[in-house]
C-alpha cells in the first residue's frame, strides 16, 4: 500500500486503533496526518511526535468530534486523500440506569460526528479517496454492562453514504465491524475496496 503525498484525517487518533491507524498513514508515506482527539493533549503531542519522527506533518485537531468547531477544521484541512473515524464512546452501566444525556453524548460522537465529518470532508476530495468508519461487535450485539453504544448507527450512517448524490464520484465509503486492526482498516482504503458490510 502507498500512500505517498496523502493528507488524512483519524479522529481518535491519539490512543488505540487510531492512533496505529494514523502512525501507519506516516508509514506508508502521508506526508499530512490529522489527528482528531478529545482533551488528552498529552497523548496527542505524543502521536505527534511519533508521526514527525515518521516523515509526516501532523496536525492536532482537539474537541468534541460532534461538534461544529471540528468539522471547521476538517474543512480547513483542504482535500483529504481519506477520513478514518475511528473515535468512539459509551457509558458501561445497563440501559435501564442511563440517562437521556448518555445517549445523546454516545450517538453525537458515534453515529452524528461521521455524518458532520463527511459533510466536511467530501466536498473537497479528490477521486478515490477514501471514508472509512470503524465500527466494531457493538453495531449488532449488546453487551450487558453497555447501555449506550451508536455503533449500529454509524454502521448503517455509512452504508448510506454511496447512495448520496452530494458524495463525489470515486470518493469510497467503507465500514469496518472486525477488531483485526490494521489488516481489514487499512486494507479497506485500497483503491480497489468496495463497501464492506
Amino acid at each position: 500500500m502507498n500512500f505517498d503525498g496523502a493528507s488524512v484525517f483519524v479522529t481518535g487518533g491519539s490512543r488505540g486503533i487510531g492512533r496505529e491507524i494514523a502512525l501507519r498513514f506516516a508509514d506508508e508515506g502521508a506526508t499530512r496526518v490529522a489527528i482528531g482527539y478529545l482533551r488528552n493533549d498529552k497523548a496527542a503531542e505524543s502521536v505527534a511526535n511519533e508521526l514527525r519522527g515518521r516523515g509526516a506533518e501532523p496536525v492536532l485537531v482537539r474537541g468534541n468530534v460532534a461538534s461544529s468547531s471540528v468539522a471547521d477544521r476538517v474543512i480547513a484541512l483542504g482535500a483529504l486523500d481519506a477520513l478514518v473515524h475511528s473515535a468512539a464512546t459509551g457509558v458501561i452501566r445497563p440501559a435501564l440506569e442511563t440517562e437521556d444525556k448518555h445517549w445523546d453524548w454516545t450517538l453525537a460522537a458515534n453515529a452524528r460526528a461521521f455524518l458532520s465529518l463527511v459533510r466536511a470532508a467530501a466536498p473537497a476530495m479528490p477521486s478515490g479517496a477514501a471514508i472509512v468508519g470503524l465500527s466494531s461487535l457493538g453495531s449488532f450485539r449488546v453487551a450487558d454492562t453497555r447501555g449506550t453504544d451508536g455503533r449500529a448507527a454509524r454502521h448503517r450512517g455509512c452504508r448510506d453514504v454511496p447512495l448520496r448524490p452530494d458524495v463525489p464520484d470515486g470518493v469510497r465509503p467503507n465500514i469496518d465491524r472486525r477488531w483485526r486492526l490494521l489488516a481489514s482498516s487499512m486494507n479497506a482504503l485500497s483503491p480497489k475496496a468496495r463497501l464492506a458490510a
